[in-house]
């Protein structure tokens, strides 16, 4: 069974840096691309930061983030990695970790997503 669980959500500080892990488990990760996505309360899943199966210089930006947003993987561990810096109240809402392959993977509509995380909830308050 194919699994996603992210880690590191919870209350962050406003001007603060966000950093999110994802591990997966059951499928071979080298061949997918992982994303972050994020959902606010009535709001529809944006896309974050995604990162190819070739690795660094694959990285895509979606608008919610870019300029603050990073993404890492590393396929010996199974992870993915997000970090926002300057956070602010608008970056509250719901994280979740993906990751699909083939043709449109790592555009910034969800359809490509093969599996994703359970999210995590992210609050940015003082």
């Amino acid at each position: 069974q194919s699994h996603l669980v992210e880690s590191g959500g919870g209350l962050v500080q406003p001007g603060g840096t966000l950093r999110l892990s994802c591990t997966a488990s059951g499928f071979p990760l080298d061949y997918y691309a992982l994303a972050w996505f994020r959902q606010a309360p009535g709001k529809e899943r944006e896309v974050i930061a995604c990162v190819g199966n070739g690795g660094p210089g694959s990285e895509k930006f979606g608008e919610a983030a870019e300029g603050r947003s990073a993404i890492f993987r590393d396929n010996a561990k199974s992870m993915t990695t997000l970090q926002i810096t300057d956070l602010n109240t608008e970056d509250t809402a719901v994280y979740y970790c993906a990751a699909g392959r083939g043709p449109g993977s790592c555009t910034s509509s969800p359809d490509w997503v093969s599996y994703w995380g359970q999210g995590t909830q992210v609050t940015v308050s003082s």
